[in-house]
């Protein structure tokens, strides 16, 4: 098995588990919840989620891929053998999602170069919210196929650039690149909100935002919207945080970090919503907070930032540094997902990784053609509805029952706490949310949202005027691939000259750091090692 290196020191580890937790979710999703579901009752909700399901799954990631040296699928297969199907499952989610997160990390690099049109927009709000979508050229359907701009190419091919040249290296040139990537958009976040709290209405934005309507606890769909916030926040369930774990000595303190980790996100999430806030309260927007994604960062934000002085000059520099914030907020994690899949692959065949990520990269890059069109907005809004909603809250399910009841997570947690006389995990709390807590949470979300989906007639978007065929091919059609490839690589996929051979946990403590790094592929006709 051959891995790229090993984290430099615990700040690098720190900064890229951070990096790859703090996106663009946290930039536009988070503020928005925080506005429709009652400011700090949200809040409320959301810290109360990340303690009883973030943390604990944070850390049994990072402690199996420590365990094994390797990513999800070694680290998986070493718990139980029949955990393979939920390993390849996860693997295969976040190697579709990673294909059109990185067109959205184009789309704000596109954004960002383009700040300079806010210039001439000062006070025209209108022409502010189509500049992005008249970029794109987008039809706002699925029929925009014949459509593509050159543009969105152009920055759709400098955004794999940038993602490859990230993590050629694995842990050594992304422990490079973190250290400015995530101050970077903290510092840039700092600035705006300094600027922020300069605006009118300073005090009525933050009111709104940390002011708490309890009653709104009551909603189910807070809870809901907490609990999948915290779940998609912390990057788990995609791979990554297993190859993180796998770069890591065992001198890591992995209780202590994953809550640093997990303070570190909550951080970012919050300051992000403050600058959000104080700039659409000071000109006059708070009202449209309640929205989030795609429509906050290039229609509504846009409409902000040529309403916040009479200088055109000022606005155009302004909106520049908040698509520069989002760009090192987006980078972070596009490249993170690359990683958690090439080091899923490298660690379970005995593949370079060097190789997988020139390979990976290259398949994620052609498949994303399919968002550079004029329907690619359409088309991405199905993918990731079905992929995130669906798939990654079914995964999370089936990795705590993988994790808690096809193994032993007390064996788990000793890992989580080994070397270390410091904070300790809690045994009654880790194995409580990852036997029960958790995949109740998680299936009782599944159930939800699967309910909301029938109750719409089985179509996605329908009422958005998607059609059937578009939903019924990158909607279900992508989710039963992942699942499906799941079942077929972990049961039925057998390669006929050689067998992979993952010890098991407890073999492993019984193994020199050089033996857990020995080739996984062994010929079926020799018996002996097959050097890759």
């Amino acid at each position: 098995m051959e891995q790229s290196g090993r984290w430099n020191s615990r700040l690098t580890f720190i900064l890229a588990a951070v990096g790859s937790a703090v996106g663009l979710g946290n930039a536009w999703r988070f503020p928005g919840l925080m506005a429709a579901h009652g400011g700090g009752a949200f809040l409320f909700a959301y810290l109360i989620a990340l303690v009883v399901m973030g943390i604990p799954l944070l850390m049994m990631e990072i402690a199996i891929g420590r365990k094994v040296h390797g990513g999800a699928l070694r680290g998986l297969a070493s718990l139980n053998k029949y955990n393979k199907p939920v390993a390849w499952a996860a693997t295969a989610n976040a190697f579709l999602i990673v294909t059109y997160y990185a067109i959205v990390f184009a789309w704000v690099l596109m954004m960002a170069g383009n700040s300079f049109r806010f210039a001439g927009m000062t006070g025209d709000t209108e022409a502010a919210s189509s500049l992005f979508f008249d970029l794109i050229e987008t039809t706002g359907d699925t029929t925009g196929w014949s459509q593509w701009p050159i543009m969105v190419i152009a920055f759709g091919v400098l955004a794999w650039g940038l993602i490859y040249f990230c993590i050629r290296d694995g842990a050594n040139s992304v422990g490079k690149v973190v250290k400015y990537t995530v101050f970077g958009p903290i510092v840039l976040m700092i600035i705006m909100a300094i600027k922020g709290f300069t605006m009118p209405n300073t005090g009525a934005a933050m009111s709104k935002l940390f002011i708490p309507e309890w009653s709104k606890l009551l909603d189910t769909g807070l809870w809901v919207d907490a609990v999948g916030q915290v779940f998609y926040s912390l990057s788990v369930v995609m791979a990554i945080m297993f190859a993180y774990g796998s770069y890591l000595d065992d001198k890591t303190n992995i209780a202590v970090d994953s809550v640093i980790i997990a303070l570190s996100d909550l951080f970012c999430s919050i300051l992000s919503s403050i600058v959000m806030y104080t700039t659409m309260g000071g000109v006059g927007m708070l009202d449209d907070m309640s929205t989030s994604g795609v429509a906050t960062a290039f229609k509504i934000y846009p409409q902000a930032i040529v309403s916040l002085t009479g200088s055109g000059v000022f606005n155009a520099i302004f909106g520049f540094i908040f698509y520069l914030c989002l760009v090192t907020l987006a980078i972070d994690s596009a490249f993170s997902i690359i990683e958690g899949v090439s080091v899923s692959l490298s660690t379970y065949f005995g593949w370079k990784q060097k190789k997988v990520t020139i390979i990976v990269c290259s398949a994620c890059a052609v498949i994303s053609l399919i968002y550079m069109n004029g329907a690619g907005l359409a088309v991405l809004d199905i993918v990731d509805h079905y992929l995130n909603q669906i798939n990654m809250i079914l995964i999370g399910v089936l990795e705590c029952i993988a994790v808690a009841w096809m193994f032993d997570s007390k064996k788990v947690l000793v890992e989580v706490n080994k070397n270390t006389n410091k904070f300790k995990a809690p045994k009654w709390w880790f194995v409580t949310s990852l036997k029960f807590v958790t995949p109740i949470l998680l299936g009782g979300l599944f159930v939800i949202n699967m309910y909301e989906l029938i109750s719409a007639g089985g179509i996605y978007g329908a009422a958005d005027g998607y059609s059937v065929w578009a939903n019924a091919l990158f909607g279900w059609g992508f989710s039963i691939l992942v699942l499906g490839s799941g079942i077929v690589a972990g049961l039925v996929l057998r390669r006929r000259d050689k067998k992979v051979v993952i010890p098991s946990w407890d073999e492993l403590d019984k193994m020199t750091d050089e033996e857990k790094n020995a080739p996984t592929l062994i010929s079926r006709s020799t018996g002996e090692p097959v050097q890759k």
